[in-house]
């Protein structure tokens, strides 16, 4: 009922103990605290929080328009309604690097597992299109840096995430990757690689947990659970795909809104309500309140 009975201490030291046992974790997109629930409920090992997801439910581009106060408190809510890790996308640390340091800390307070700071320029953008720009190694060896001397729970995962292979090619990725591990990152984050053979590449370049994202209509293949496997990745996420999905969907539902007027041929498609109160235990606030769930719904 109501919040994850663990605290976020106690998902955090989970998530070390599953990240260093060698099995790939998934970590599907949440883009509300609902799906970050159902997320849980079939079985997948963590929740991802996308830049890209955040700003789009705010009607906005990712270009780093949304601020640390949007992402902490939309970050706490999702976390704070699973038993999972809550891994988030912190963008650039939203300024120099005690504007990172004071991200960490809020975004730790918040209840999040880890997070990942990038190495694009500002203004940044989506890491799957053309035009990106990195900063120097000095500046994003900084962010790193300085998001690891600010945490306060050793366990909170601190990623550094690289946008270099796109804009420098994937030899400046591998040195990049060095000198974010050196720096103090405790995963890397390769954005943008192309080929099962750049991520084996990363795997042989450095000794930390490797994530690989696998959204739709980029620079990557979508690449199976299995094969990230076997070339060595310790994480992938879909960042956006269920956003795209559930969109889709209701794109459809209003489209067949507006040419028949109603929506009874899409009752199989929609999530009954039987399993809406399911999903969200409406039994249980009964030990609260016998007048809130005393009712049956018919399936």
């Amino acid at each position: 009922m109501l919040y994850a009975k663990n605290t976020p201490a106690q998902k955090r030291a989970n998530f070390r103990e599953q990240l260093s046992s060698g099995e790939l974790l998934r970590f599907p997109g949440a883009f509300n605290p609902l799906s970050a629930r159902m997320i849980e409920d079939k079985g997948f090992e963590g929740v991802y929080v996308s830049g890209a997801v955040l700003a789009a439910d705010l009607g906005l581009p990712d270009i780093g328009l949304t601020t640390l106060s949007e992402v902490a408190g939309r970050g706490k809510q999702i976390a704070r309604m699973t038993e999972l890790p809550t891994i988030i996308d912190a963008d650039t640390g939203f300024g120099e690097p005690m504007n990172v340091a004071r991200t960490v800390q809020e975004l730790e307070d918040a209840g999040l597992a880890g997070l990942h700071i990038e190495d694009q320029i500002n203004p940044k953008r989506c890491g799957h299109l053309d035009g990106k720009q990195v900063v120097d190694s000095e500046t994003a060896t900084k962010r790193i840096r300085a998001a690891v001397d600010a945490r306060r729970d050793d366990n909170f995962l601190i990623m550094a995430r690289t946008d270099i292979r796109a804009a420098e090619g994937l030899d400046a990725a591998l040195d990049r990757a060095k000198q974010l591990v050196d720096a103090g990152a405790d995963a890397i984050f390769p954005e943008a690689m192309r080929t099962l053979e750049e991520f084996e590449a990363m795997r042989a370049a450095v000794d930390v947990p490797l994530l690989a994202n696998m959204t739709e209509f980029g620079k990557s293949e979508l690449f199976s659970v299995e094969e990230l496997k076997n070339v060595g990745m310790n994480l992938v996420i879909w960042p956006v795909s269920m956003l795209r999905i559930s969109m889709g969907a209701t794109g459809r539902a209003l489209d067949g809104l507006n040419e028949v007027g109603h929506l009874r041929d899409k009752l199989d498609e929609m999530q009954h309500r039987a399993d809406l109160y399911e999903l969200v235990d409406y039994e249980a606030y009964n030990h609260f309140d016998t007048s809130v769930f005393n009712f049956r719904v018919e399936r």
